[in-house]
């Protein structure tokens, strides 16, 4: 016997997908949609319609844009960028208000055992742009774990010889946490106290 009528069924079905999000939310969230009114199902997805739509990759840094380039790329400095591992790690360290310099979103982090290698990710575009602007310092912002670590030490070794000073945030982060989720104080002493590598 089915649990679930079709359409129920399928909407928890497509909740789970989410990242996070267990069978128990998924009902939940399916439980949400149904009492909404039909004004607030349809405002709800013309939201995810709209996003999908209007938003796309900083052509700079692939930061999330709804121009070819972001505003941070457009009005701030070149000579210092920040290395990130996703554009909600930009979002983190933005809400610091301490940082003035531009980023650099690699969509990932190199991780062998999942098949990911260093092609894989944004770090031929960070090296073209070292070279094309003025670039006077590169943040390495990626999670203190250990494919963060990696992905850190590789880009530092092919920026050095390129004479560019290469910072980590310092280790005020917990090892194998993530940027998104550090508190406000602890990031913004882990960016302003960070080391040369």
């Amino acid at each position: 016997m089915q649990v679930y009528i079709e359409p129920i069924g399928r909407l928890i079905n497509e909740f789970s997908k989410l990242p996070g999000v267990g069978k128990k939310s998924a009902q939940r969230y399916a439980y949400k949609i149904i009492d909404m009114t039909e004004r607030e199902a349809q405002e709800f997805a013309a939201a995810i319609l709209n996003v999908k739509k209007k938003v796309r990759y900083c052509k700079v840094c692939g930061n999330f844009t709804e121009e070819e380039e972001c505003e941070i790329c457009r009005e701030r400095d070149h000579r210092v960028i920040c290395v990130v591992k996703e554009p909600k790690d930009v979002i983190a360290l933005e809400k610091l208000h301490e940082y003035k310099g531009v980023y650099h979103v690699l969509h990932g982090v190199i991780n062998p055992m999942e098949g990911i290698g260093p092609n894989d990710i944004r770090i031929r575009e960070l090296l073209a742009r070292v070279q094309e602007e003025p670039v006077e310092e590169v943040i390495l912002a990626t999670n203190p774990d250990v494919e963060g670590d990696a992905t850190a030490l590789y880009i530092a070794k092919l920026l050095k010889p390129l004479g560019i000073k290469v910072t980590r945030l310092s280790r005020g982060i917990p090892v194998g946490s993530e940027i998104e989720y550090t508190d406000d104080v602890t990031l913004s002493r882990a960016f302003i106290e960070r080391k040369e590598i």
